[in-house]
């Protein structure tokens, strides 16, 4: 299986979680092959909203989900 990751983000209801306020609201940035190209697309997506600590962009390890018996590198 190949190591998808979804780069995502939007307003949390506290900056020290991941609990989003609006999900219907959520950034999708996209999927991404590999985990140096959705690191890559979360820095972008996190520098355009640097100066709002409400704002929070994530990588999610599909492949993780999708596999969790699977070992992990």
């Amino acid at each position: 299986m190949s190591k998808m990751h979804l780069v995502m983000g939007g307003r949390v209801k506290n900056p020290m979680t991941l609990e989003f306020e609006d999900l219907t609201k959520i950034d999708v940035v996209g999927v991404f092959p590999d985990y140096a190209s959705a690191e890559k697309a979360w820095r972008a997506a996190a520098q355009r909203t640097v100066d709002d600590a409400e704002m929070k962009y994530v990588v999610v390890h599909l492949h993780r989900l999708l596999d969790p018996d699977a070992q992990q590198h």
